[in-house]
């Protein structure tokens, strides 16, 4: 079964139930039903139209769960709505979802944490990463989220600033390989970008398309994740950098810069170099100090504490990184890096090791277990 496809119409499918009547926590408990006897029927009797089949048996799952709650009329009345089976409408309603679940009724925290669980596909967990929350926070966002939103309108939608912070986690959850939205975030932005003209919808298209560009150097044949220095630029797509850079281009000549625009541009620069050794680290430090103060993102920091490592010297780069929170994510893997740049190889190694054990996936824990496994065999020599 093509799972790909089936989280692909759970959008639309959502979007229909809405506009059909039902609430929006009701509708995403049916859509997610449909989604299970998907799995479970698909596979030896696959339908002719997927989304069609989505819809009706999703819609009569919404119906199932309101007959618990409702007088005996009004069931019958919601049963005469029941559409028949049949193609369905080919209208793409994923980024007005989008907007209805950033709700001017929801915080922007809680807007975007229901739309990347009932629009996005992503876990809890993945959500709780990428907020740097607990996951026990984000359940409970998400469960305040939709009661508030359960019986409301959906007649006055969102902000765009919400829309795009969104977009852009999808994105990243996408990118990073354990859920692949990277190429529906980028659909949707363009989408985005050619209904509005909005300077910050161009920077995130951009900031997408320069990081799409090298998407199949991020990781060898094996799995193992390739840092940004070791990858092969030959094997960058010129054209999603050519179409980035000048999206980007036009969106700094508006002189209304935002955060979107500014990790573009340190994007744009490290796609400019020929190699490594050419990086303009000095303006990459510029731009993460605009970031810095558009931001006040810790992570935000803890990037530059790199750049200034490369721009200045390791040791300027280690007196940024104590100035953060030792316990911020990835901060002992900067350590480490900044630590062997600086030469002591055997505080590089415990820390590879250390950061390792506290790293969020596998693929990043086998990273920095071989960088310090590296590093402990060169002191041995």
């Amino acid at each position: 079964m093509d799972e790909v496809l089936l989280r692909s119409l759970t959008p639309s499918v959502l979007g229909i139930l809405v506009r059909r009547g039902a609430d929006f926590a009701a509708a995403e408990d049916a859509v997610q039903d449909a989604m299970v006897e998907a799995v479970r029927v698909w596979p030896a009797d696959p339908p002719r139209d997927p989304k069609g089949w989505l819809v009706t048996v999703a819609w009569r799952r919404f119906l199932d769960g309101a007959r618990a709650d409702a007088a005996r009329r009004r069931r019958e009345d919601r049963v005469e709505e029941e559409p028949t089976p049949g193609p369905a409408s080919a209208v793409d309603d994923t980024l007005q979802l989008y907007f209805l679940c950033a709700h001017p009724s929801l915080t922007p925290s809680s807007a975007v944490a229901l739309t990347l669980r009932a629009v996005g596909g992503l876990t809890t967990r993945q959500i709780a990463q990428a907020y740097l929350v607990p996951e026990a926070t984000v359940a409970q966002r998400i469960s305040r989220a939709k009661r508030t939103v359960s019986g409301v309108r959906f007649d006055r939608p969102g902000d765009v600033a919400t829309v795009l912070r969104v977009l852009y986690l999808v994105f990243n959850e996408g990118y990073s390989g354990d859920v692949d939205l990277a190429a529906e975030a980028i659909r949707l932005t363009r989408q985005l970008a050619e209904a509005i003209e909005h300077p910050e919808v161009a920077g995130l298209l951009a900031l997408m398309l320069l990081h799409h560009a090298r998407r199949g150097t991020r990781t060898a044949s094996d799995g193992s994740l390739v840092p940004l220095a070791e990858q092969d630029r030959g094997r960058w797509d010129t054209g999603l950098i050519a179409e980035g850079v000048g999206i980007l281009q036009a969106a700094l000549g508006r002189d209304r810069l935002g955060e979107f625009q500014a990790q573009a541009a340190i994007a744009a620069l490290h796609a400019d170099a020929p190699t490594a050794e050419e990086t303009d680290w000095v303006q990459i430090v510029e731009w993460y100090d605009e970031l810095a103060r558009l931001t006040e993102s810790p992570v935000v920091r803890l990037n530059r504490a790199v750049a200034v490592g490369e721009a200045d010297g390791p040791r300027a780069g280690l007196a940024a990184l104590g100035e953060l929170d030792g316990s911020l994510p990835r901060h002992t893997a900067v350590a480490a890096y900044l630590h062997e740049r600086d030469g002591d190889l055997e505080t590089a190694a415990r820390l590879y090791a250390e950061a390792a054990h506290r790293a969020p996936d596998l693929a990043e824990r086998d990273h920095l277990m071989r960088r310090a496994a590296r590093l402990n065999a060169r002191r041995r020599r």
